[in-house]
């Protein structure tokens, strides 16, 4: 988003202090996880009333993986306080349930919002990331489930109009979620690198997240205030490339993976891209995307030196050993049937920009592929 406002580290909490003073804001609501007071950003906001007069109304309602119901409270909360603006402040569940709120706040409620139109509207809307993986906080998507199924909310007119950056904000950040998110952010740069609506931006961006990531992640697992800091960014840089992309099959297939057992989301998606990965190798020949099978071939073969792997099998042997050399192991399957159901959850709509479009047949053995065997 060019006009994005980006405020940084420390003094970017003086800096959206001044913009939300600027902007004449009197009452934000505040979407925030009860932890949010353990970081700086939550000591940020703790304060804001005293400093500013601007009233903070917060909203908490709302659970790992949100669901519709709950963003239509937040909305009858926003409505009945006055408020003026709306802040997202947390990982991505926080920030998907501050886009969806925005969204619907001024659509009538006669209907499910889900079921209207989107109307851009003017309610602004900042987001501070307390985990580096989403990238929720530069994109127009937002997830929510809708009667209990993964609902995609698209507009550009959610992509958040301030945000605050500042890796002070993961030091309270327990490890498996710092694991998970991280793996979200990696695989984002991955799946955009290849996606049918990649764009020389987008693959630039992708790049530099990938090293970024790569180079980080020893220091950042480790606790290292300078590596978080470059995670950080890495996943504001994947969650550019994926806005322009948006994501291909790795994200597709996890999905179930979440629902069925139990994963938190950046683990579903690191088991599953590299058998994409490995699929997509193989079946060059079914390309899919305008620009023919040998674009796609130069992409796969510049994604090893990205990673620092030699070749592409190596690239496939790496992304599959990670999850389980960070304690994040593939799910165990019983029967064929198990791969049956998985296989029949893959929305073929959410597959589009795969570059070649799996059958069931294939999307059945990719997750053969993915799971171990009891």
């Amino acid at each position: 988003m060019e006009n994005q406002l980006i405020f940084r580290g420390e003094e970017g909490y003086s800096a959206l202090r001044d913009h939300i003073v600027s902007a004449g804001y009197k009452r934000i609501l505040l979407v925030c996880g009860r932890s949010l007071s353990a970081t700086a950003a939550g000591r940020f906001f703790d304060k804001l009333t005293a400093e500013t007069g601007v009233e903070i109304v917060r909203f908490s309602g709302f659970s790992p993986n949100p669901d519709y119901d709950e963003a239509v409270s937040g909305v009858k909360l926003y409505r009945s306080t006055g408020c003026d603006a709306i802040c997202g402040a947390g990982g991505g569940s926080a920030m998907d349930t501050a886009k969806c709120i925005k969204l619907f706040a001024q659509m009538p409620d006669d209907t499910d919002y889900v079921l209207q139109e989107i109307v851009p509207n003017d309610i602004p809307l900042i987001a501070v990331p307390t985990t580096a993986g989403t990238g929720s906080e530069t994109t127009r998507f937002a997830v929510i489930y809708y009667h209990g199924a993964k609902f995609s909310v698209t507009h550009e007119s959610c992509i958040p109009g301030a945000v605050l950056i500042d890796p002070d904000n993961l030091s309270s950040l327990p490890e498996h979620h710092r694991k998970c998110a991280m793996l979200d952010a990696l695989c984002h740069a991955i799946e955009s690198f290849w996606s049918v609506g990649s764009t020389e931006e987008s693959r630039a961006l992708s790049r530099k997240a990938i090293g970024m990531i790569m180079g980080s992640m020893d220091g950042y697992l480790a606790g290292d205030h300078s590596s978080a800091a470059d995670m950080l960014e890495a996943a504001f840089i994947a969650g550019q490339a994926i806005n322009i992309t948006a994501t291909t099959a790795g994200h597709a297939m996890s999905y179930k993976l979440t629902s069925g057992y139990g994963l938190a989301h950046g683990h579903a998606v690191a088991v599953c891209v590299p058998a994409v990965y490995r699929f997509l190798l193989d079946n060059t020949d079914k390309c899919s995307d305008p620009r023919g099978a040998e674009h796609l071939r130069r992409i796969l073969t510049g994604i090893p030196a990205m990673l620092g792997c030699p070749d592409t099998d190596s690239v496939v042997d790496m992304l599959s050993a990670l999850p389980e050399k960070l304690g994040l192991a593939a799910p165990q399957y019983s029967s064929d049937d198990e791969l049956e159901v998985l296989a029949d959850s893959v929305n073929a709509g959410r597959l589009k920009n795969n570059p070649v479009i799996p059958d069931r047949s294939e999307i059945k053995e990719m997750y053969r592929r993915i799971l171990r065997r009891k």
